[in-house]
């Protein structure tokens, strides 16, 4: 790991438990702002669990504790005194299978910020179009706005939640398995989409298809039974991983 890189997320000496049962182990990771890291493994590795140890996102399961830190900018997002609710806010999350609220294109987008206390039309008017445009949705549905938003398709879908989190303006995005429940054409206007999202956001992104994470991401870090493997450029993951482990599992040798 570059000593000089800049760091949006460190994740230091973190561990997490449910129940009883150890899900990540001592983890030690750096996320760069700006960039898109993809997170890789076998099922049941842990990719998941800390895709939402990154926003607190965990606690929300019975019985789970954690000990060690993640630092956003610097700052330990499990101190006592940590907003979580502004948490969420700064790291955004969207998950597997798109799940819009059953209400119009528009509120869908607009939830959030009216959440947060935002009344003016005016400027809701604008960031619902803002987002939409960023997922490169806007000419798709600008005449269906007050339609329901469970009228489009499913890769419709998986870009609209994208931009329901992204009018919070976030800055870290999180991504789980984004694409798995869409057909190809979807997947590659959501893979384009990440690629042109890290020019704002700190992207990183849970995925089982080794060739998205070698098109999409710039970093990649691969987790096998609760610990981090290995962390690297993704070329250099992908062409010369320093892991048996690692070279096995992107060659298809198990997982």
């Amino acid at each position: 790991m570059p000593t000089t890189m800049q760091t949006k997320v460190a994740i230091r000496d973190f561990s997490l438990w449910f129940q009883h049962q150890l899900v990540l182990d001592s983890i030690e990771l750096t996320i760069p702002p700006n960039q898109v890291t993809a997170l890789i493994g076998p099922s049941g590795c842990g990719k998941s669990s800390l895709l939402r140890a990154m926003n607190r996102m965990n606690e929300l399961m019975i019985d789970c504790r954690n000990q060690g830190q993640v630092l956003l900018d610097g700052q330990n997002i499990y101190q006592p005194e940590t907003d979580v609710a502004r948490l969420r806010c700064r790291v955004g999350m969207v998950f597997q299978k798109p799940n819009p609220f059953p209400k119009s294109v528009y509120d869908n987008v607009a939830f959030g910020l009216r959440l947060q206390g935002e009344r003016s039309r005016r400027h809701l008017d604008e960031q619902v179009e803002s987002a939409l445009k960023q997922v490169g949705l806007w000419s798709e549905v600008k005449s269906r706005l007050h339609q329901n938003a469970l009228t489009l398709s499913t890769g419709q879908q998986q870009r609209l939640v994208i931009a329901r989190a992204i009018a919070l303006q976030p800055e870290v995005l999180l991504l789980d398995e984004p694409a798995s429940a869409l057909d190809p054409i979807s997947t590659l206007k959501v893979e384009e989409l990440i690629y042109e999202l890290k020019a704002a956001y700190t992207v990183v992104i849970v995925t089982h298809n080794m060739q998205q994470a070698a098109r999409v991401s710039d970093y990649t870090a691969f987790l096998n039974q609760g610990r981090l493997v290995e962390w690297a450029a993704t070329h250099t993951i992908f062409t010369q991983p320093a892991s048996q482990q690692t070279e096995d599992y992107i060659t298809g040798r198990f997982g």
